[in-house]
């Protein structure tokens, strides 16, 4: 009796430590996998800046050893992760601050491993293949069971479904008074051609984000960008009151012909990085400096003015720098005819930027066809994940006045006498 008592309790005892060992073993890989992604992701991002280098030929950007340890807990259990650090010396074009890089795959104030939602898809625009990041997966939530490349093929094919569920939409409900758009290229290893997503974000009269439309548009033509909107349109879209965009973009041609009453805003980050190109590195500084003046001016006619000052100091010797801002000075200064709290909304498309950035940073391309409708299928959950974190812009209760037709004098609402169009509306 006593043995089988004694066995028992050997067997209880036997299990226990054989179940703590595959415990530790699970966490073991999750920290290696987790380690592996944040390594190549680093080194990603320093490689595509590895041109950029100082008046003494340093790099801007490089390693820098790693973070504090930090526990992150995943499906094996917490698992203590080493994150790498990256020292990077420039400067925001458009804000002149310091540029910090930012993991997507663990944000520095992630102490959880990411959704599957949310990493595949990541994974998946940078260019790896299912081979590749299955064996992650498996890593982070702890179990092969139900990760294998038929299963991530399935997701693939739900997450299609989904976006055009979503593309089809009626928007005859919605309300976008603000619209950013861009076209992101992104390298999803196509044997001909990167795909280039043509996003367009919205503000809604309650002041909230989200998502208007995601498409394949090629090479970014006006066509593709008009065959976007004439389709929002056919589904019920109002003319946005303002829309944001880099200058180079077909979409301008498109919203003219589709959406002539949306008025226009120049991107300043890319006008910018325009202007800088167009200058040798000894004159950047100042150029910042003179070109801040002009977007963080306190109102219109202010900026007006350090555009001329900027033309003037700078025209001389690189006209081409200044006629960037002379030729769009218009369209770069609309969103001064908005509320003051909203400007800072208003000057960039940073929606779509921070969205893309670790994305668009992929240089290297792994080997093997994907495809277009699932690149955009992962494009539309990574932007799905993103808009759970996204703000309300700045004084939201001021959009609706914005599409009701609400003139702003510096940034301040100006009163409406009540024979006008809407007076009684916006004096209540």
């Amino acid at each position: 009796m006593l043995t089988v008592v004694d066995d028992a309790h050997d067997t209880h005892a036997a299990a226990a430590v054989g179940g703590d060992l595959l415990d530790e073993l699970a966490r073991e890989g999750a920290r290696r996998m987790l380690a592996a992604a944040l390594q190549a992701e680093v080194s990603a991002y320093v490689d595509a800046h590895a041109g950029e280098v100082d008046e003494h030929g340093h790099r801007l950007v490089v390693r820098n050893g790693t973070h504090a340890p930090r526990l992150v807990a995943t499906a094996a259990g917490a698992v203590p992760v080493k994150q790498p650090r990256v020292n990077d010396k420039r400067t925001d074009p458009v804000t002149g601050e310091r540029v910090r890089f930012a993991s997507a795959i663990l944000p520095a104030w992630a102490r959880k491993s990411p959704q599957v939602a949310e990493v595949l898809p990541l994974l998946y625009l940078h260019g790896l293949s299912s081979g590749d990041f299955t064996p992650a997966l498996e890593g982070f939530f702890g179990s092969a069971a139900g990760l294998s490349p038929a299963t991530v093929t399935r997701l693939t094919a739900q997450w299609q479904d989904e976006a055009r569920v979503f593309n089809a939409r009626s928007l005859a409900e919605v309300d976008y008074v603000y619209l950013w758009v861009d076209g992101i290229h992104v390298k999803v290893r196509l044997e001909s051609d990167k795909i280039c997503l043509l996003v367009m974000i919205g503000v809604r009269a309650d002041g909230t984000k989200e998502l208007v439309a995601l498409a394949d548009g090629f090479r970014e033509s006006s066509e593709s960008w008009a065959d976007l909107l004439r389709d929002c349109k056919r589904r019920g879209m109002r003319a946005p009151v303002l829309a944001v965009g880099d200058g180079a973009l077909g979409f301008w041609k498109a919203v003219r012909d589709v959406f002539p009453a949306t008025r226009e805003q120049r991107c300043w980050f890319h006008k910018i990085a325009n202007v800088l190109a167009a200058l040798p590195k000894s004159a950047h500084p100042g150029a910042k400096k003179a070109l801040a003046e002009i977007w963080n001016a306190e109102s219109k006619d202010h900026a007006a003015r350090a555009a001329a000052s900027f033309v003037a100091e700078y025209g001389g010797k690189w006209p081409k720098a200044a006629a960037k801002i002379t030729d769009d000075l218009d369209v770069l200064l609309a969103f001064y005819d908005y509320p003051g709290e909203h400007w800072i909304h208003l000057r960039t498309t940073n929606p779509i930027e921070s969205t893309f950035a670790t994305v668009r940073l992929r240089q290297r391309v792994t080997k093997g066809p994907g495809s277009r409708a699932a690149g955009i299928a992962m494009a539309f959950k990574l932007i799905q994940s993103a808009q759970r974190r996204w703000r309300a812009v700045n004084a939201p209760h001021l959009v609706a006045l914005v599409r009701a037709g609400a003139r702003f004098d510096k940034g301040v609402l100006l009163e409406r006498d009540d024979d006008q169009p809407g007076g009684d509306q916006l004096a209540s």
